[in-house]
């Protein structure tokens, strides 16, 4: 196919028997019926498969069920189309189903269309010309009201011609899919090639896909790799957004496969049993019930789904519209601005429609008193406000995968707006790699946190030189990210509004000021334990001898310690670092006269200590890597 081929899709729509089958093989030559009973009963049963290549436009017509007892594969065909084909018997005009149909395509967002009156040749002159009335006067107001009205023959031709002109002229105003996203394949079909193994058919709503691409199969997450692509019956290099697409897949027998899953990016989505949207329901459905139970089409998917809405209205009136979250029987993948349909749960009929806002919707709670606010957001603000919003709700920050998956921004996309509010200082990125957004208000709150924490602890502590890390880190409480942590940390110490000095954090310029009388406390301290050498007293014994009390005597010790002037070597055992500076001049002089391995009763009296003190120091300089434990034998490093 030449790049310069637009792909279209065209869905037939109509009343069952008149003729939508018949018109579609009349304008591509092939009749869209695949299943036995379709041809023995002369009606569609599941979706029928057709393609036409005219004026640079290749087709793809998807023929669906005009029975009632089959809207549902109706609605499974209906994912993707861009043109409507509005099929009207002109000798039976406007009927039920065509009602229906119609409805469901206006719900489903299709926004161009052309009407055939079909079997032109069984109607009198003035009978055709009451059904274009009748025609009229029903889609009056609709986003058909302009639309082409053609009278076609399947039989004898006529009028096909005109058809196929109007259908490449609304072909012409469409936009084409953008084949740059995500891939996404809504799977209407799975069957078995001979030779080839499984294969699904879809319509191609964004991105492409190739052979040799990995996808992943939604919703069970399996990854699978493509063997294969076609579209129209011919092999593709790569397959874009807006063609009908057939995928062969390696890995999966085609029982594992079934209508209603999608084939996407990996990596990138995730299946839900929660969305919050916009519903609208037909002026002619019943009113519709908080927690009323509903039959739930969206893409090829199908499910049950509860009714909750959002703001405290009970029900909705016919006609009328409401922000509801939906609560799912089964994992779907929907994402932000994908169609649905909702048909009532008895009788089966459709009742109205609506757009996904947020896919990954939470439970909805009454204290949830922004979410309408948000939704709102979702529904109709810039991108720049929707990123705003979805960042002030997330707790923990708003991390890359969590923004593609409940948006189908590009990071490209995302960058660039994020970017933007970054620049406003509205958010805050706490980390790039992975990117981690938060608002601005809430990096200030976390930094005001940690700098009350630490004029707390100074006052509370005038002699610990600063809080560690893990403390300032669980003042915090669960609900703050390690990354915003460290992220308002570092930029405090960048401001110089704290002095971060390893595992200490400190207020800056603050330093140990200590009372004459602990100052002579701090000194005695270390003379102790200095003039013990290697035989030292316990911590509490000489912290008892003390003029200052027990808690200050402790903390001039964790002063000391943090100095590096004393070592602890056991939680009772402290040593003057000369005294160990000694020890270690002693083991590394016998090593060079020859004696690299020394045994506990050689190092006791070495050291000139009982066994008391000679383990502890023995296992402290195995930690250091001075001495290593071979047997009952030490060997000196």
């Amino acid at each position: 196919m030449s790049c310069e081929t637009k792909s279209i899709i065209v869905g037939t729509a109509g009343h069952i028997d008149h003729g939508k089958s018949s018109l579609v093989e009349a304008l591509t030559g092939t009749h869209p019926d695949r299943l036995e009973e379709e041809k023995r009963r002369g009606i569609t049963i599941d979706l029928g498969f057709a393609f036409l290549e005219e004026g640079g436009v290749r087709f793809g017509f998807v023929d669906v069920p005009g029975h009632e007892r089959f809207v549902r594969n109706m609605l499974a065909g209906a994912a993707g189309i861009d043109v409507v084909l509005l099929v009207i018997a002109a000798d039976e005009a406007v009927k039920p189903q065509t009602r229906e149909h119609f409805e469901i395509c206006r719900l489903l967002g299709v926004q161009r269309g052309v009407v055939a009156l079909s079997k032109s040749d069984l109607a009198e002159p003035g009978l055709l010309e009451l059904a274009r009335l009748e025609v009229g006067e029903f889609l009056r107001g609709s986003f058909l009201e302009s639309a082409p009205v053609i009278a076609v023959s399947a039989k004898t031709g006529a009028g096909l011609g005109e058809l196929k002109e109007a259908l490449a002229a609304e072909a012409r105003k469409i936009e084409e899919k953008n084949a740059g996203n995500y891939f996404r394949l809504p799977i209407d079909r799975a069957f078995a090639v001979k030779g080839f193994g499984t294969v699904v058919t879809g319509t191609l709503l964004s991105g492409s896909v190739a052979a040799g691409d990995e996808v992943e199969l939604f919703p069970s997450g399996e990854r699978l790799r493509v063997r294969g692509v076609q579209s129209g019956g011919k092999t593709e290099e790569r397959a874009r957004a807006g063609q009908r697409t057939a995928v062969n897949l390696a890995g999966i027998e085609h029982t594992a496969v079934s209508r209603g899953m999608v084939l996407a990016t990996p990596g990138k989505f995730r299946k839900t049993r929660r969305v919050d949207a916009r519903i609208e329901l037909l002026a002619s459905a019943p009113r519709l019930k908080n927690r009323a139970t509903v039959h739930f089409h969206t893409g090829t998917a199908e499910t049950i789904a509860e009714v909750r809405f959002h703001g405290g209205a009970t029900e909705l009136a016919p006609g009328g519209t409401a922000l509801v979250q939906l609560r799912l029987r089964e994992d779907v993948l929907a994402l932000r601005g994908d169609r649905f349909i909702l048909r009532q749960f008895s009788p089966v009929v459709t009742i109205g429609g609506g757009t996904v806002l947020d896919p990954l919707a939470r439970r909805a709670a009454a204290r949830d008193t922004g979410r309408v606010e948000f939704l709102e957001t979702l529904e109709g603000g810039k991108p720049e406000e929707m990123l705003t919003g979805m960042t002030g709700r997330a707790l923990l920050g708003l991390r890359m995968e969590e923004i593609v998956a409940r948006t189908s921004w590009t990071e490209a996309e995302l960058l660039q707006t994020a970017e933007k509010l970054i620049a406003a200082k509205r958010v805050r990125a706490v980390s790039r790699e992975p990117l981690l957004l938060v608002p601005e208000a809430r990096f200030a709150e976390v930094q005001k946190s940690l700098l009350e924490f630490v004029e707390k602890f100074h006052k509370a502590n005038p002699l610990m030189r600063g809080a560690s890390r893990e403390e300032l880190r669980a003042s915090l409480g669960r609900r703050v990210a390690p990354e915003l942590f460290r992220a308002a940390l570092e930029d405090l110490a960048k401001r110089k509004a704290l002095d971060v000095q390893g595992d200490v954090v400190k207020r800056a310029g603050s330093e140990i000021a200590l009372q004459p009388e602990e100052a002579q406390a701090k000194d005695q301290i270390e003379a102790a334990f200095a003039a013990a050498g290697l035989t030292v007293p316990s911590v509490k014994e000489t912290l008892g001898k003390l003029a200052v009390d027990a808690r200050r005597a402790e903390k001039l010790l964790q002063i000391l310690l943090r100095e590096q002037r004393l070592v602890r070597v056991t939680v009772e055992l402290v040593f003057h670092r000369e005294a160990l500076g000694g020890l270690r001049e002693k083991l590394r002089a016998r090593k060079e006269a020859g004696g690299a391995r020394i045994s506990v009763p050689e190092f006791k009296e070495l050291a000139g200590i009982s066994r008391k003190y000679a383990i502890p120091l023995l296992e402290y300089l195995d930690r250091q890597g001075v001495t290593r434990r071979a047997g009952d034998e030490r060997v000196i490093l």
